[in-house]
Parts: structure tokens; C-alpha cells; sequence
């Protein structure tokens, strides 16, 4: 488990004139991670030690990006963020916490007191600032002994920000915005949104570290060996670098202060302009922040100049929020949404449509990358719904637009719109082409219950009329197929597939209450009469055919067994009042003897549990019984020997994380928040943004293609000559002998890789293939790899590097060509070798050649 810093029993942190909150102050929480800058899915770095100074901050993934800050006191240098240079001894750190928009940090020695706080103005009533990708991090100092002291502070960056790989070229420069010393990060490729995947980060766009110009200046050059020269000649290198990331970097140094009675104060922002941040429908969209022509520097001019009012709304907000929170469930629930609340947000991206009208795209962090998952942004959905009509209905929009288009041709939901950041349609399951492993009953419910929230939250139904016919397809769907659901998945596809399933069929039922609930703000009278009776029914039939003895069954056909039934909330919460109370005293009754230590199994098939879930079964009853679920949730966060932003599918009896890390369904948290009318209306009332007006989704053909050479999803005697180990150098060539190899037909994975046509198993992380393939004479202009991968590969032609692509797709597409790689190919006989590396889930790779006829716009 987790070792622990001393942290006093109570203490209060004063940052600008705002306290924190009250209510939580005696409850300390060391995270398994702590948010430093948590902006979106690419711009997300976090510490996972328990002292700031004891490891190296990574990305959310994990992987290493490293954030240094060196204080110097007096002439002494002390560590208070980052684990390097060990030279320099780390200030001593007393105390740590998180609140939902910012974190703060407190350390001592050297007779003095410095207050380090990283703030995101998070702040969802606006949101021109909500999808800023800024973070401030601000040193407050006090003298401890009444002596006058001389402070200066360098803070930098590893070059690791800008690129999906430290191998990767960046560079490094200095950039004259007005009143600011600012430095630049950028990758030298700059391939605007060419991945896709989950386990990747941004290569792409820029990372700035800026603060006031008088007081600081630039440095250019990795931080870990910047600060030694620093210490020994102050004098800042303002050369531009370019070097492999992992060995560049570039800093601030803000100039010596003096302070004695008074205190003192100094910051910096840092931040990422990541140019264009989705692709929807195969159209490039820009960040929200920069919808009225923004650029990098308008973005860093305006946020210095707003600093300090924005400080003092963060610290406002967080202090309301803590306060709504302790007053409902607690201290230890108050502790854990503040834990969430910017989780939540950075695990997606807010973009701006043709209309300049908000939309936002939630990332499947660490289960497949898909974006705007329907059974993600369901459990997310609290967090949005609680803070107002423009974030709860940026989310639905993409998804009921695509939902409701030509491209979508079943009757129920879908599941996604792509892989992150490319939301150009269905990948899951069987994509836009089949109902293999589709969700169906669990998607129709989801958007169904989410509308009639929504319009709830607003006294009207509106919204929902914009999707009206789409609607009431999918809850005519969930009448004739949700009350008993046939053998298909729930949102809990880790589990597998299950017939009969008990909860789900209550999604089913308030599924259908919601539309009932729908018809009636729309004035529809018969029909709503006639899903309201239909709701009734199942609902009766559900506490009879389900019940089992002291408790509810998993599966109507399964005695001896149950399940969290998480998905009763929205009868309370939409007020539907279609189950009795006995059912959901019964259920907690049930949930109170089977708790382990570190909280409530999903169900009796597994000892792991969901903690969104965990949140949401924790309201169906009382304030008495909500504390005692959210308690070991509580003592999962302290004793996890996990270190890594917020897990939300983990073990009971032993704490350890399963998988799934940093996912946006911890904003589920805030389900409670919802039965609170008047801190729900508080909240949502503040919504300043008040978007309206959404775009369509943008019309695109899509491209054309002709395979040139075939592959494994159309020949099945496609051959290629494979190995599992690493090759000899020039292994790409055309004159590589690989006589030696072994040989087997396309393609090359594991059975159950969505849409893959396996022929030959590979389930080794890495796998080398070479294939002789002839193309006409002459070479047509508009020739293209193609390829079908899980997950990085590269390619060669003819022993030139012609295309890479990380991440995973789930069918066959064009690989952009490198600068070389479209003159690599020649009439006649062509060597194709390639190369695909996987780290886990599913595996595939295959590769053709094509002509493709770029797609359209209409």
C-alpha cells in the first residue's frame, strides 16, 4: 500500500482570501495521482507521489512528462516539484490538497512557508473558460521566523509535452507575446490529428510556459540540466534547441524578490494550443477557446491579464462545491468529487462547430479510446448535467446528429463515433455494418433517460423535439425489446455478454418512464399514457419475476444471484415513481451484508467493482447508508497501490486496480448532487454560455477505394513471410533475404479483434512480415497504403520508411505517406515490410495498396 505523508488533523490552506472548505478540512485524501494540469485527454499531467518532489509527473497514461520547479532560498536551491536533480534536496512538503479546480501544496524550512498551487479555471458557466487549456501554478511565500528573505524560482518543462515518443524530434524556442517571457515546445512533424488510439499522446500543436516579462525570462534547454548551470551562473540560454524530445525541454526563470512582514507572490501558466482537436465527419474542428479567431497569443495574453479574478472565482467555486457536497454526503464524498471533478473534464475535449456553438467529445481513456461513448457518457453525465443545459447538451449533440443521420441505420443507439480524436462514425462491435456486439437495449436507455434529465433540468422538453422522431424510434425499441433484453452487452462489457439482465431491464423501464415523461412536457397525452403504462407494467413484473428471497437477481433465469442495480436512480431522480420503496430497501439491505473492505462487488459473479456505480447504488436510500458505501470507496483511494489518476473498475478485497484509469464516468460522482433540487438548480441556473443554434453534422463523402493489392479481408490466400523476433538491421529492404522466415496467410492477430480476419495467430507484443506484391505500369497517381492495425506500425517500400500510424483502427484505411513514401513505389515487382507493435487488448495487422479518390465535402 501506499506510503504516507504527516499531515496535521486539521488545517486550513489560505490561498488569496479564500478558505478552504469547511466541511472536508478534517478529511485529508493522498490521492493514487494528483491533477497538476488536467485540460483534456492529450494536456493532462499528473503526480503520482505522494510528495510532489518524490517522482517524476507523467501523463495520465503514465508515461513520462516531466514538470521541474527549483526554489532558491536565501542562495539555497530546494526541490518542490519533480524527483530531479537529486542533487538538490527537496523543501519539505507538510501537506497536499485537492479541491475540484485546483491542488495545493504546502512546504516549509529555511524560515519560510511557500504555498505551491496549480489552478485550472475549470469553470463550467462559461464556457469560453472551461475549454481553456491553461493552468496556473502560483508560489505564495511567508516568512515563519519574522526575518527578511531573497526567493527566486525556475520552472520548466520536458520536451516529452509535445510528442507521442521522447525519440521524437521537438523544438524549443523563445515567442514575443506582449508583457509575457514565454517559451515554446512543438514537435518537428506537426501531423495535425494523424493518430488515433488510447494509449497516445498529442504530437502535435504547441506547450507554452509564460509569466509577466519584468519579472522573468526565458530558458531554453532540458530542465534536469538547465538548473545545475543556473545555480552556478544565472544566466538564461535563449537559443532555440532542437534535439529528440527526451533530451530537450525549456523553462522559466522569474528573477530574484526579497520579502520579509509582508509576504510575497510569483507565477507562471502553462499551456497547450493543440491548433485543431477533433475530427468529426472528417472535418478538422477547432478548440472552443478559439472560435472567434483566437490564436496562442490571445489565449496567454488574456489569461495573464485575468489571473487574478479568475483565482478568486476558482477558489469561490470550489469552496460552494465543497460546501454542496459535505452538506449532502459527507466529507469523504466531498473529498472524492473534488478528486473527480477535473478527471472528468480533461478525459474530453470541447470544440467549436460551424456555428461557433459548443460540442464536447469524451475519450474512452484506458478501455479501447473510442470517443463519444454512449455507455461512458452515461455515467459521466451528473458531473455535466449538475452545471447546466451547455455542458450536458454539448456531448449529446455530435452523438444524436450522427445518431440521426443516413449513416445510421439500426433502431437503437449507437455505441461511439470513432476512435479518439476522429469521431467519423461506429467502430464498436460491428461498427456501422452489423449488430454484432452492439449494445442496443443499454444505448437506447442511456440517450433516452439523459434527454428527459436534461429537460427536467430546463422545465421543457425542447431540446429533446430536436431529435424527436430519432427518440421515439429508440423507445419503441426499449418497449418491445427492454424489459427481458436478449443475450447482448450492458455498459459492463468487461463482464460479457448475459441474457436476462435485471438491471438493465430497469434502464429499460426508466427508459421508457422517461419518454412517457417526455411526451407529457410536449403536450403528447396518448402517447405519453400509453409508454407510462407500459413503464407501470414492466416495473410490476420486474419486482415479481426478479425477486429472490431477500434481494434481486442478476438475471430474471438465475436464482442465487445479484447485482448492483445502479440504473434505479433516474425513478428518483426524474421522479417516475414506477418501483416501490421495498425494492430499494431491500436492495440496500442486501448491498450492506455483502460489502468487502474496500467496497461493493459489481456483482456475484467477480469481487471487482465499478466505482461510479458503487456512487450511484449509494443514493438509492438514506444519508446514513450513502456514507457507508462511499467509505470504503474513501479507503480504496487512500490504500491503492496503484499509482495513477482515479481507477474506476478495481478490486474489493485487495484495492488493486483491474483496469480503466483516468476515465470521465467518475463525474458519476455527482448523482447525488441531483436529487438536491435546489443545488441542482443552483448550479445549472449559472450557465452563461446558453448555447443554441448547433451546426449539422457536416456532410462528407467518403472516399473511394480501389485495392491495388489484395488483402486478407477479401483473398484468403494472401501469404506474407513472419517472425515474432526481432530481425537483422535492413530487414525493410527489398534484397533482405528472409528465406529463414516462417510462413503463414493474412492476417496476423487474435480471434475477437473487432473485424479482423484472422488466418494466422500472433499474440506476442510484436510480429516483422515482408510480402512481394506487383503493381501496373505505369503507376497510378493517386496510389496509398492501406492498412488494418492493433496497434503502431510502420511500413517500408522497397526499403524505404513510407508511413507510420500509432494507436488502432478497427477496418481497413489509408496510412498517410511519408514525405519519401509515394516515390518508393514502382510498376512491376514491390517489397512490403512491416512492422506492428501491441501493448494489449486486442491485436491485428494486415496491409494493402490502393487508389483512393479523396472524400467530399457536399
Amino acid at each position: 500500500m501506499k506510503s504516507k505523508i504527516l499531515i496535521p488533523t486539521v488545517f486550513r490552506l489560505l490561498v488569496g482570501s479564500a478558505l478552504s472548505c469547511a466541511a472536508a478540512d478534517e478529511i485529508q485524501l493522498v490521492p493514487p495521482a494528483t491533477p497538476l494540469v488536467a485540460c483534456d485527454p492529450y494536456f493532462s499531467i499528473w503526480s503520482q507521489g505522494d510528495l510532489l518532489t518524490g517522482a517524476e509527473t507523467t501523463h495520465w497514461t503514465g508515461k513520462q512528462q516531466p514538470l521541474t520547479s527549483v526554489v532558491r532560498i536565501d542562495g539555497k536551491p530546494f526541490r518542490v516539484m519533480g524527483s530531479t536533480p537529486a542533487s538538490i534536496p527537496p523543501l519539505a512538503q507538510k501537506s497536499m490538497e485537492v479541491l475540484p479546480t485546483r491542488t495545493i501544496y504546502r512546504f516549509a524550512g529555511e524560515g519560510i512557508e511557500l504555498n505551491m498551487t496549480f489552478a485550472t479555471p475549470a469553470l463550467p458557466e462559461d464556457m469560453a473558460l472551461l475549454s481553456r487549456p491553461v493552468t496556473y501554478v502560483n508560489y505564495d511565500f511567508h516568512a515563519t521566523d519574522g526575518g527578511e528573505h531573497e526567493i527566486a524560482i525556475y520552472f520548466g518543462a520536458g520536451g516529452e509535452l509535445a510528442v507521442n515518443t521522447p525519440d521524437q524530434t521537438v523544438t524549443c524556442n523563445s515567442v514575443d507575446f506582449p508583457g509575457l517571457a514565454t517559451v515554446r515546445i512543438g514537435s518537428d512533424s506537426q501531423r495535425v490529428l494523424a493518430a488515433k488510439g488510447d494509449d497516445i499522446r498529442i504530437d502535435w500543436g504547441y506547450a507554452y510556459i509564460s509569466a509577466p516579462r519584468d519579472g522573468a525570462v526565458a530558458d531554453l534547454g532540458r530542465p534536469s540540466d538547465r538548473i545545475e548551470i543556473l545555480l552556478r551562473q544565472p544566466e538564461a540560454e535563449r537559443n532555440p534547441v532542437t534535439a529528440p524530445a527526451g533530451k530537450a525541454g525549456a523553462g522559466i526563470v522569474l528573477k530574484p524578490m526579497r520579502f520579509g512582514a509582508d509576504p510575497a507572490s510569483a507565477w507562471v501558466m502553462i499551456a497547450y494550443d493543440d491548433l485543431y482537436s477533433i475530427q468529426y465527419n472528417r472535418e478538422n474542428l477547432r478548440p472552443y477557446w478559439r472560435k472567434d479567431g483566437w490564436e496562442a497569443e490571445d489565449l496567454l495574453v488574456a489569461s495573464a491579464k485575468e489571473r487574478e479574478s479568475l483565482l478568486q472565482r476558482c477558489a469561490e467555486f470550489d469552496k460552494q462545491l465543497m460546501t454542496d457536497m459535505s452538506a449532502i454526503g459527507g466529507g469523504k464524498y466531498a473529498k472524492i468529487a473534488a478528486l473527480a471533478y477535473r478527471q472528468c473534464f480533461a478525459a474530453g475535449k470541447f470544440v467549436a462547430d460551424k456555428n461557433g456553438q459548443p460540442l464536447q467529445f469524451s475519450k474512452e481513456n484506458h478501455s479501447n479510446g473510442c470517443i463519444a461513448t454512449s455507455d461512458v457518457f452515461y455515467p459521466m453525465a451528473p458531473q455535466f448535467l449538475l452545471f447546466g443545459p451547455t455542458v450536458a447538451k454539448s456531448f449529446l449533440v455530435p452523438f444524436m446528429n450522427y445518431a440521426s443521420s443516413d449513416r445510421w441505420k439500426f433502431p437503437f443507439a449507437p455505441h461511439d463515433l470513432g476512435t479518439y480524436p476522429m469521431a467519423n462514425g461506429q467502430v464498436y462491435g460491428g461498427g456501422e455494418k452489423t449488430e454484432e456486439n452492439q449494445m442496443p437495449v443499454e444505448e437506447s436507455g442511456n440517450l433516452v433517460i439523459l434527454m428527459a434529465a436534461v429537460a427536467q433540468m430546463e422545465g421543457n422538453a425542447d431540446f429533446a423535439g430536436l431529435y424527436w422522431d430519432t427518440l421515439e424510434k429508440w423507445a419503441g425499441y426499449l418497449k418491445e425489446k427492454g424489459f427481458d433484453p436478449e443475450n447482448q452487452l450492458c455498459t459492463d462489457d468487461f463482464s460479457g455478454h448475459l441474457a436476462h439482465n435485471v438491471n438493465l431491464s430497469v434502464k429499460a423501464i426508466c427508459g421508457i418512464g422517461a419518454f412517457a415523461k417526455l411526451c407529457e412536457m410536449r403536450g403528447e397525452k396518448q402517447l405519453a399514457g400509453e409508454y407510462r403504462n407500459a413503464a407501470q407494467e414492466y416495473a410490476k413484473r420486474w419486482v415479481e419475476e426478479a425477486k429472490d428471497g431477500d434481494h434481486y437477481r442478476l438475471a430474471f433465469d438465475r436464482p442465487g444471484t445479484w447485482s448492483q442495480k445502479y440504473n434505479l436512480i433516474w425513478d428518483k431522480i426524474l421522479d417516475l415513481k414506477l418501483f416501490p420503496e421495498e425494492v430499494y430497501r431491500t436492495e440496500m439491505n442486501f448491498y450492506l451484508e455483502h460489502m468487502n473492505e474496500y467496497g461493493l462487488p459489481l456483482d456475484n459473479r467477480a469481487d471487482y467493482t465499478k466505482l461510479d456505480w458503487q456512487l450511484w447504488t449509494a443514493t438509492l436510500t438514506d444519508r446514513k447508508d450513502f456514507e457507508a458505501l462511499v467509505e470504503p470507496v474513501f479507503h480504496f483511494l487512500e490504500e491503492t497501490p496503484d499509482r495513477s489518476p482515479m481507477s474506476d473498475w478495481y478490486q474489493t478485497k485487495t484495492a488493486k486496480k483491474v483496469g480503466f484509469t483516468a476515465r470521465p464516468v467518475v463525474g458519476g460522482v455527482f448523482a447525488k448532487a441531483l436529487y438536491d433540487e435546489k443545488i441542482w438548480k443552483n448550479h445549472a441556473s449559472k450557465d452563461v454560455t446558453r448555447a443554441k443554434g448547433w451546426a449539422p453534422m457536416p456532410d462528407y463523402i467518403p472516399p473511394v477505394i480501389t485495392k491495388l493489392v489484395p488483402t486478407a479481408d477479401d483473398d484468403e490466400s494472401v501469404m506474407w513471410n513472419y517472425r515474432f523476433t526481432k530481425p537483422e538491421d535492413g530487414w525493410g529492404n527489398a534484397d533482405f533475404d528472409d528465406s529463414k522466415w516462417r510462413r503463414g496467410p493474412g492476417g496476423f492477430g487474435t480471434n475477437g479483434t473487432p473485424n479482423s480476419h484472422v488466418r494466422t495467430v500472433w499474440d506476442t507484443n510484436d510480429i516483422w512480415m515482408r510480402r512481394t506484391v506487383d503493381l501496373p505500369d505505369p503507376l497510378p497517381g493517386n496510389i496509398a497504403l492501406i492498412s488494418h492495425h492493433d496497434e503502431d506500425i510502420e511500413i517500408y517500400v522497397n526499403g524505404v520508411l513510407a508511413a507510420t500510424a500509432t494507436g488502432f483502427n478497427e477496418d481497413y484505411e489509408s496510412i498517410p505517406l511519408l514525405k519519401d513514401g509515394k516515390s518508393a513505389f514502382k510498376p512491376g515487382s514491390n517489397v512490403i515490410a512491416v512492422h506492428c507493435h501491441q501493448t494489449g487488448g486486442g491485436q491485428y495487422i494486415d496491409t494493402g495498396a490502393a487508389t483512393i479518390v479523396p472524400g467530399t465535402k457536399k
